[in-house]
């Protein structure tokens, strides 16, 4: 489903509903939709109309429009109309200069909380990177995981504007995608326990490369998807 074919929106809301908890209408929305962009369910510039969108989650448009709203501000979303949003197409060239930026602000980050991180928050990422190992398919399962590390290590610097800039270039490498390349769980498996050694042995030097490693092996695995 491509932009501006608002025939195909519903397309866009097939599979089953996520699971209801204790949170109010818009966040629920709010996270679905978020999940279905960030697990490709749906693509760069599929379109997403407000109504149609009210009508696949059994909710009213207010919640519905609090949550595209809230995803447009996150950079997820872009307006495409009154009432329609897409998904925010990241080229190449900016997935690579944020994978740069990246490396330059993970690697210091990490730096920074390598003596911060206590033995139980080490301990529970260790745990949560073993959990996810033999779920080849969870794609969802890696993602938390994947986030939970990166956010607790860039979280550890101290500096929360920091932490804001690292979050907002993974998502701009979230956003782009090549077939086969998001999909690396056992590297990023191996890669994590690596980083979570490095920060045990409070190698500040160590961790910056295992850090590095692991940001560059992402890059490396894009390449060699686009170039074959």
């Amino acid at each position: 489903m491509r932009a501006g074919a608002e025939s195909d929106v519903p397309d866009a809301f097939s599979g089953p509903l996520g699971a209801v908890g204790r949170i109010s209408l818009s966040e629920r929305a709010y996270r679905q939709l978020r999940d279905m962009i960030l697990d490709s369910q749906l693509s760069a510039g599929d379109l997403l109309n407000e109504q149609r969108a009210a009508d696949r989650l059994a909710m009213s448009r207010t919640p519905i429009r609090e949550a595209l709203l809230r995803l447009t501000g996150e950079g997820l979303l872009i307006r495409a109309g009154a009432r329609s949003f897409s998904v925010r197409t990241v080229s190449s060239r900016e997935f690579f200069e944020s994978m740069r930026v990246r490396e330059t602000l993970e690697a210091q980050a990490i730096e920074w909380g390598v003596q911060r991180l206590s033995v139980a928050t080490l301990d529970m990422l260790e745990a949560r990177v073993h959990a996810v190992e033999h779920l080849p398919h969870a794609a969802a399962a890696h993602r938390e995981v994947d986030d939970l590390l990166h956010r607790t290590i860039a979280e550890a610097s101290g500096n929360a504007v920091l932490v804001q800039l690292i979050l907002d270039m993974r998502l701009n490498a979230r956003l782009f995608r090549v077939s086969s390349t998001l999909h690396r769980q056992q590297e990023n498996h191996i890669e994590h326990l690596a980083i979570v050694a490095a920060l045990r042995a409070r190698d500040g030097a160590m961790a910056r490369h295992a850090m590095l490693q692991h940001i560059r092996g992402l890059q490396d695995d894009v390449i060699h998807a686009i170039t074959g």
